[in-house]
C-alpha cells in the first residue's frame, strides 16, 4: 500500500490536516481493502455491514446530488485549475457553464478529472494543476479528495510526454516474455504519475488482441496469446500499485477481436461463449485474483453474453451477471469515455448513465458534447438524480458505488494527503535510473523479423543511406542514429498514405543511395476509405524494393505490415516510436546490440488469417 510522503510544505500539511479533521478519517487505521473481502474497495454488502464506518460517516452526510456528482470523472480544458486562457474558459463553459477546474469543483462536487494531452505541458505544471483541483476539493463541505486520472499505458498511448520516463508499450514489453520489466516499469510510471498529483492510471490493456486488422487495441495489447496477456497484466497491476497509484484493467470484456473502432462506431464480438471464455478471458480473471482495484467497461456488443446486444457497459448480464457475479469481482467499475460512438449510438446521451448504473457501473468518464456544442453532463447528472427520485434506480446502487469509489480515494491515501510535492517532482520524473530503465526494457523489445539477404548487422562507417517513410520526428531520429554510426543521411518523410508523387521521389532519392530504412506505421491499413491510411505506404515499400537499392523496413506501430510487402527482405518491429524504441533499433541495425524480441503475436499471411506468415514467437537474432 502507498505511504504519503512526510516531506510537506507547512500550508500543505495544514489544509490536509482540516480535512481530515472534518471526515473523521484521522481515526482509522485499517485499509479499506482490509474492510472489504478479495476484489476491490467496497466488496461488503448490507447497510454498512464490513464497511469502512468513517466512510460511512461521508456518505450518510452527502445529499443525492452530492453522492451522484462523485460518479463523474470529466474532463476539463486549459493547464491549470484556475485557468482563464480564454480558449480553455471558453470550451469550459460551453462543457459546464463554469470558467475551468475550480469552479467546476465548486459548482457540481464531481469525482474526479482526467487529463489529456492538451493539460500537458510539462511535469511541474502538472503538479500544480492536480494540486489546484485537490485544493479545489478541500475547499467543499465534505472535503472529498478528488480522483486525478490520465492514460499512461506507454508506447503509442502517452499522455505526459518526456522529460517523463517513456514506457514501452505493452506488445513492445511481452516481446521480452520478461514480468519483471512489465512491473518495474509500470512502478516507474506509477511514481512520475504520483509526482505529478496522478492517482489513477487507465492502463494496463487486458484486451487479447488476436485481429490484426483491429484499429483501436493493435499494440496496446500485450499480444495475441491469453496466458502472456495475463501474465503481463498481473505484473502491471502490482508495479502500480506499488507505487501508490491505482491501475485499471480495460476494455472488459475484451475488446481484441475488432475491426471497428468503438470511438466511432460500434463493434461486435462474434465469439461464442466458449471462445470468450478461452481467450478473452483469462487476463481479466486474473487481474482480479490479482486484487486490481478498476476495471473499464467497453463499448462493444458481444451477443454471446448478451443477446439484447446492448453494448458491454450498458449490459447488466455482462456487468452484474459475468463481472459481479460470476467472477466474484468487487471493485470500481468505470466507463469508457462516455463520448464514444459505440456507447453512443442506442440510447439517448441522458439514459446512458442510467442505465450504466443498472448494469453495475460505479464511474461515469467524460460526459460527452451534444448536438447543440455543449456539454451534456449537466443533463445526465441530473438524469441521475431524477432516476433515483422516480424510483427507477434505488438509493442504494448510488451509495454502493459512491461506497466503492470513496473507499478507494481511502486506500490511495488521499485523504490523508493527496497533494503532488513540488520539490520532489523534479527528482522523480524522468530520472536517470528510470530513463535508463526505460532503454534497458527497450533493449529487449526490438524484433528482427526477416533478415533473408543477410544486410544486418550493418558494420559502422561511410555509407549513403536514405530515410524514408512514416513521421516527421520518427525519421529525423532514424536518421540522427544512423548517422552517428558514420553515414551520410537524407531524409524524406512521407507520412502515412504517400502520394504517387511522393513515392516517386522517394524512388529517384534511393537511387545511388547504398541502403534505404523505410518507416511504416500501421501500413497494413490499406482501405482507401476516410480515416484509413490507404495503400500509399505498401506501395512505398514496394516500389523501393524494385530499385534494387538494399531496403530494411522498420515497422514503428503494429508488426503486421511485413504481410503487405513480403518481397521485403528485411524487416524489424519496434511496436512504438519513443526516443528508446528508435535508438534500440538504430542499436541493433548495426549489431550493437542482440535483437531479442520475439513476436506476441502472429503474422498472418495477408487475406489469409488463418494461415501463419511468421508465428507467435518467432524473432531471430545475431550469430556471435
Amino acid at each position: 500500500m502507498y505511504r504519503p510522503r512526510t516531506r510537506r510544505r507547512r500550508w500543505l500539511a495544514g489544509l490536509t490536516a482540516g480535512a481530515l479533521a472534518v471526515t473523521g478519517l484521522t481515526a482509522v487505521t485499517t485499509p479499506a481493502a482490509q474492510a472489504a473481502p478479495p476484489g476491490g474497495p467496497g466488496a461488503g454488502q448490507g447497510a454498512g455491514h464490513g464497511k469502512n464506518p468513517a466512510i460511512m460517516r461521508i456518505l450518510r452526510s452527502m445529499t443525492l446530488e452530492e453522492k451522484a456528482a462523485q460518479l463523474f470523472v470529466l474532463q476539463i480544458h486549459g493547464l491549470s485549475a484556475d485557468t482563464s486562457d480564454p480558449a480553455a474558459v471558453a470550451a469550459n463553459r460551453r462543457l459546464y457553464g463554469a470558467d475551468n477546474a475550480e469552479q467546476v469543483m465548486a459548482r457540481y462536487r464531481p469525482g474526479g478529472f482526467i487529463y489529456y494531452g492538451e493539460n500537458v505541458r510539462d511535469p511541474q505544471q502538472v503538479a500544480a494543476f492536480s494540486n489546484g483541483i485537490q485544493r479545489a476539493a478541500a475547499a467543499q463541505p465534505h472535503r472529498i479528495p478528488a480522483t486525478i486520472a490520465t492514460d499512461q499505458e506507454g508506447g503509442i498511448v502517452a499522455r505526459l510526454q518526456p522529460p517523463a520516463t517513456q514506457s514501452p508499450g505493452a506488445m513492445a514489453l511481452a516481446t521480452g516474455r520478461r514480468t519483471a520489466d512489465a512491473r518495474a516499469l509500470a512502478r516507474i510510471t506509477g511514481r512520475e504519475l504520483r509526482a505529478v498529483g496522478v492517482n489513477q492510471n487507465y492502463a494496463p490493456d487486458a484486451d487479447v488482441n488476436v485481429n490484426p486488422a483491429n484499429p483501436v487495441i493493435g499494440v496496446r495489447s500485450f499480444g495475441s496469446d491469453p496466458g502472456l496477456v495475463a501474465s503481463m497484466v498481473t505484473a502491471q497491476i502490482r508495479g502500480y500499485r506499488s507505487a501508490g497509484v491505482t491501475a485499471t484493467a480495460k476494455h472488459f470484456p475484451g475488446h481484441g477481436d475488432t475491426t471497428t473502432d468503438s470511438h466511432v462506431g460500434v463493434p461486435e464480438i462474434d465469439h461464442t461463449r466458449e471462445e470468450w471464455e478461452r481467450l478473452d478471458l483469462p487476463p481479466f480473471r486474473a487481474a482480479i485474483a490479482a486484487g486490481v482495484d478498476s476495471i473499464m467497461t467497453a463499448h462493444i456488443v458481444v451477443p454471446s453474453l448478451d443477446p439484447s446486444r446492448d453494448p458491454a457497459t450498458l449490459s447488466r448480464p455482462i456487468l452484474s451477471g459475468i463481472l459481479r457475479d460470476r467472477l466474484g469481482y468487487r471493485g470500481v467499475v468505470v466507463t469508457d469515455a462516455l463520448d464514444m460512438d459505440g456507447v453512443r449510438a442506442k440510447y439517448g446521451d441522458e439514459r446512458i448513465p442510467v442505465l450504466a448504473l443498472q448494469a453495475g457501473v460505479d464511474v461515469l468518464l467524460k460526459p460527452p458534447v451534444g448536438e447543440d456544442g455543449n456539454g451534456v453532463f449537466p443533463r445526465q447528472l441530473a438524469a441521475v438524480v431524477d432516476a433515483v427520485r422516480s424510483g427507477e434506480l434505488t438509493e442504494r446502487r448510488i451509495d454502493e458505488a459512491v461506497y466503492r469509489i470513496l473507499a478507494l480515494k481511502h486506500e490511495r491515501g488521499l485523504f490523508r494527503d493527496p497533494y503532488a510535492d513540488p520539490a520532489e517532482v523534479g527528482e522523480i520524473v524522468g530520472s536517470p535510473a528510470h530513463l535508463a530503465a526505460a532503454q534497458r526494457a527497450a533493449d529487449r523489445t526490438t524484433t528482427l523479423v526477416k533478415n533473408d539477404a543477410g544486410v544486418l548487422p550493418l558494420r559502422p562507417g561511410a555509407r549513403d543511406v536514405l530515410v524514408t517513410g512514416w513521421g516527421v520526428s520518427t525519421t529525423a531520429a532514424l536518421g540522427t542514429e544512423i548517422a552517428r554510426r558514420g553515414a551520410t543521411t537524407t531524409i524524406r518523410q512521407t507520412g502515412a498514405a504517400p502520394t504517387p508523387a511522393q513515392i516517386d521521389e522517394a524512388v529517384a532519392a534511393a537511387r545511388g543511395q547504398d541502403l534505404v530504412v523505410a518507416v511504416t506505421n500501421r501500413a497494413w491499413d490499406v482501405k482507401e476509405e476516410p480515416g484509413h491510411n490507404g495503400p500509399g505506404q505498401m506501395n512505398l515499400v514496394k516500389a523501393l524494393v524494385a530499385t534494387g537499392t538494399p531496403v530494411v523496413v522498420v515497422a514503428v506501430r503494429d508488426p503486421y505490415d511485413i504481410a503487405w510487402f513480403p518481397e521485403a527482405g528485411t524487416y524489424l518491429a519496434t511496436y512504438s516510436y519513443t526516443t528508446e524504441a528508435l535508438r534500440s533499433a538504430a542499436a541493433a541495425l548495426f549489431g550493437e546490440l542482440n535483437p531479442r524480441g520475439r513476436l506476441p503475436v502472429t503474422i498472418p499471411v495477408r487475406d489469409e488469417p488463418g494461415t501463419a506468415l511468421y508465428p507467435f514467437g518467432h524473432g531471430l537474432g545475431y550469430r556471435r
